[in-house]
């Protein structure tokens, strides 16, 4: 399959997420198609890393577009972003989760005496199946050759997919709401449950 354009993802993460899904992502000889994602839009999205301004931690997320955007969360979770938007605006689509379509004996291995549907069900899992770790930050995704690479797929029909809420996010009144930022494929037994945030008083 043929990799994506940068132009493409250099575009706002509200539509740069969207067009992903159904994407495939590559590390190694485990490929995964993308089910769900969530956009963060930077200094205007109170629930991005990056809202704050730029810190060692969100650097790649200031672009170019096209990087990989790993970051360490709970202590013990990585989670994957594909870096989207014009350089310096920080926007990014969360990779929350996806089909494995390769390397199913080696996922199966890494994610012993968990369903299939739930190899990759979350971004923790995702990136646990996939093998992604602190070392892939930065990775340009569509780089020949690169440890990770996201590559076009079969195109979704607009019909089924989805928009709601970010998982585990909040915002104005407390639930997430305002930021229905949340894109998925309609009927994917992958997609993760939905988790309302937590406001923090």
């Amino acid at each position: 399959m043929p990799g994506l354009a940068r132009g493409e993802l250099s575009r706002s993460p509200l539509e740069v997420a969207p067009d992903v899904l159904g994407a495939v992502l590559h590390a190694g000889p485990v490929a995964l198609r993308l089910t769900e994602v969530e956009a963060y839009a930077g200094s205007r999205d109170p629930g991005s890393h990056a809202f704050r301004g730029r810190t060692p931690r969100t650097a790649t997320m200031f672009g170019p577009a096209g990087h990989l955007y790993v970051y360490f969360t709970y202590g013990m979770h990585y989670c994957c972003n594909v870096v989207c938007g014009p350089p310096g605006e920080a926007a990014a689509v969360l990779l929350r989760a996806g089909e494995i379509v390769a390397g199913h004996d080696l996922v199966r291995e890494r994610r012993a005496g968990m369903a299939q549907r739930d190899w990759a069900r979350g971004p923790a899992r995702l990136t646990r199946a996939l093998a992604i770790g602190a070392a892939h930050n930065g990775v340009d995704l569509l780089a020949n050759g690169a440890a990770v690479r996201l590559e076009a797929g079969e195109r979704v029909d607009p019909a089924r997919i989805r928009t709601g809420p970010r998982v585990g996010v909040s915002g104005p009144g407390g639930d997430g709401t305002a930021y229905p930022w949340r894109f998925w494929i309609e009927g994917e037994p992958t997609v993760s449950a939905y988790r309302p945030g937590r406001s923090r008083g």
